[in-house]
């Protein structure tokens, strides 16, 4: 129920916004609201550790590309 937070200039995911998770825990009559912390900023960890694998992976398959000569070559004709 947390929104997400995004960095505006490069996209990155920077994790929830936990302004609310105060009011969530009571709405829903959490008891053990440290607990419930806990597992969420494990599971935010683990969401937070995969998207940075993911952007990884795909800046070195980008890299690996741009290395291959994988861009488009262009060649112009002198000849009318």
């Amino acid at each position: 129920m947390l929104s997400d937070v995004w960095d505006g200039m490069s996209g990155s995911y920077m994790g929830k916004n936990w302004v609310d998770c105060e009011f969530i825990c009571k709405v829903h009559e959490v008891d053990n609201i440290p607990s419930v912390l806990y597992f969420a900023k494990l599971y935010e960890r683990l969401i937070m550790n995969h998207r940075a694998e993911q952007a990884d992976n795909k800046r070195k398959a980008e890299e690996r590309k741009a290395k291959a000569g994988g861009g488009k070559n262009y060649t112009h004709s002198t000849h009318g």
